[in-house]
């Protein structure tokens, strides 16, 4: 039987020591904390709780010779690296209280996240009219209208012959002198109570700080993983290491990826079982992570290119899945080369039934791990069927199956089919200029990119249902559709845009539009519906397939024999 841990035992430090201990770089904010949110108000609030002598609650700290990534700084106060000789104590518990407290003692300037606002704790006073007996609060931020009976904390904290010297020149009694002397010893003397942990491995300390923090924040696992993988010898700081990766895809369109991502390609590449579970994630070797961290991001890097170029999807707010990338960065992770021959017809194969289904829907990690499998197979040149996985079977089932799938920007089966769509490289009908889809419009559902070819008010005034079907949606700029079409129906449109682009006919078709017999001169919205559900079809038929077949596509047919097909 495992002899359960020893309790720890409160110790308790005065307030000059733990803002020395902060000063030398002892005790120290990890960076997995939240940023520092309390206000101004809040801090006086526990400051006049200190000089009345309430309980302001325990401070639970992680005595270490770990070194993990940490606040280098509190407002404009740049805070020292722990000596080397030293422990270092991370605040697990109190941050908020710990950093109330240092930023007050030297009147910080503290910059709050997300505005250009800055809270000076310099402008923190105590109200020497008033009898620490009373209710009234001491410790105050907005001056009364007659201020004289106040003075700033700093004065308070330092009170000496200089500064009572000058207070008495300012016309404060000896009663309200002894009331600061009386708050500077309550400040002094008050003992700050502390739960110190020594057990030396950092899952132990993020337990606890997981458990005590069950109200607010959890920890994400790649939160976790920032703090376990730190290297201070060698500089490596995932997060930062992240944050670079996602500025160098941002440019290109993809952004938002998830850092999870990331942990999955290295638990599948790096643990012994293939698995990319929490578990098997936390268990990885850190220096292990941190050699293998630039391949990894390499092969992310490729499978994005790869994404991009063959699969012509420019936006990362197009991809159906994000753990899609995950089995292609494995690939790349794996090989230096892109997927060609057979091995690239079914990696897409993959990728579109992947995308069709609910694949990732949920469970993603025990999937991910079968993707691995799979893809080592392919690498290895073995011949087995996508089909034989869990969740691949299609959402759709025929060409009236994609008539009655409503539009939603957030709906995995949508995104496919804009990916499709997107793969054709859709012109503009005014003037056959290729339409941009790198940019903002594409996250949101109200996008101007996303045009109803037959618009809806136009349906709806002529009382025509099914408005929003996936089969009605095509992808132009965002002008042309804002300030061109508005509610005009297509017969009007297209027969005004022909007269300055002549060659309509073949920019229709990068939309899977036919500019004959799809019912668009006499506004037959079921033909056109009927027609170009069969087009999108055809799509999906060559790419679940790595061959050309004449066989009904079932969401459960089995592959025909292989052979190349044109499209990617």
């Amino acid at each position: 039987m495992t002899a359960p841990h020893k309790q720890p035992k409160p110790d308790s430090r005065k307030y000059d020591d733990l803002i020395g201990d902060i000063e030398k770089g002892i005790i120290k904010i990890p960076k997995f904390q939240r940023e520092f949110v309390w206000p101004i108000e809040k801090t006086a609030a526990l400051l006049d709780s200190i000089v009345k002598g309430y309980p302001i609650g325990t401070f639970i700290l992680w005595k270490t010779n770990q070194r993990m990534a940490d606040v280098k700084e509190i407002g404009n106060i740049p805070l020292p690296p722990t000596p080397g000789d030293r422990q270092v104590e991370y605040v697990l518990d109190g941050q908020q209280r710990m950093t109330s407290l240092f930023a007050a003692y030297r009147g910080a300037q503290i910059p709050r996240a997300g505005t250009k606002k800055v809270t000076d704790f310099a402008e923190i006073y105590v109200d020497l009219d008033l009898d620490l007996a009373d209710d009234d609060q001491i410790v105050i931020t907005e001056l009364p209208p007659v201020p004289h009976k106040c003075v700033p904390l700093s004065d308070v904290l330092d009170l000496n012959h200089k500064i009572i010297k000058r207070m008495t020149a300012d016309g404060f009694s000896d009663e309200e002198l002894d009331l600061a002397e009386s708050c500077r010893l309550a400040f002094k003397t008050y003992d700050f109570s502390l739960v110190t942990l020594t057990r030396e491995d950092i899952d132990s300390a993020i337990e606890v700080f997981t458990r005590i923090n069950t109200g607010g924040s959890v920890l994400t696992l790649f939160e976790i993983m920032v703090a376990k993988t730190y290297d201070e010898k060698s500089g490596f700081d995932m997060q930062v290491e992240w944050k670079k990766f996602e500025e160098e895809i941002d440019d290109v369109g993809f952004d938002g990826i998830a850092p999870s991502t990331i942990l999955s390609l290295l638990s599948l590449a790096l643990s012994a079982t293939g698995e990319c579970k929490r578990h098997t994630i936390l268990a990885l070797d850190k220096e292990a992570i941190i050699d293998a961290w630039p391949k990894a991001v390499s092969a992310m890097k490729s499978a994005v290119d790869h994404f991009r170029s063959v699969y012509r999807i420019k936006v990362s707010s197009l991809l159906p899945y994000d753990a899609l990338l995950v089995p292609f960065a494995y690939w790349f992770f794996r090989c230096k080369h892109e997927p060609a021959g057979d091995a690239h017809l079914r990696m897409r194969e993959f990728f579109w039934r992947a995308a069709l289904s609910n694949r990732y829907s949920s469970s993603t990690e025990s999937k991910l791990a079968q993707d691995k499998k799979r893809v080592d197979e392919i690498i290895e040149n073995k011949h087995v069927p996508w089909l034989d996985l869990e969740d691949t079977a299609l959402r759709i089932d025929s060409a009236e199956s994609l008539v009655k799938t409503s539009f939603a920007t957030g709906n995995s089966l949508c995104k496919a089919i804009l990916c499709l769509l997107a793969h054709e490289q859709p012109r503009n009908f005014h003037n056959d200029g290729q339409v941009l889809l790198d940019n903002s419009h594409l996250k949101i559902a109200s996008s101007k990119n996303y045009h109803h070819f037959f618009p809806k008010a136009h349906l709806r005034d002529r009382g025509i249902g099914n408005e929003n079907s996936m089969v009605n949606i095509t992808l132009i700029g965002a002008d042309l559709n804002k300030r061109q079409i508005n509610a005009r129906p297509p017969k009007e449109y297209i027969q005004k845009f022909e007269k300055a682009n002549p060659t309509m006919a073949k920019t229709l078709l990068t939309h899977l539009v036919d500019r004959q017999g799809m019912g668009i001169d006499n506004g037959d919205y079921e033909l056109f519906l009927k027609k170009r559900s069969l087009k999108i079809w055809d799509m999906i038929s060559d790419r679940i397939y790595p061959v050309h077949s004449t066989a009904t596509l079932t969401p459960s047919a089995p592959p025909a024999a292989p052979s190349p097909v044109a499209g990617t």
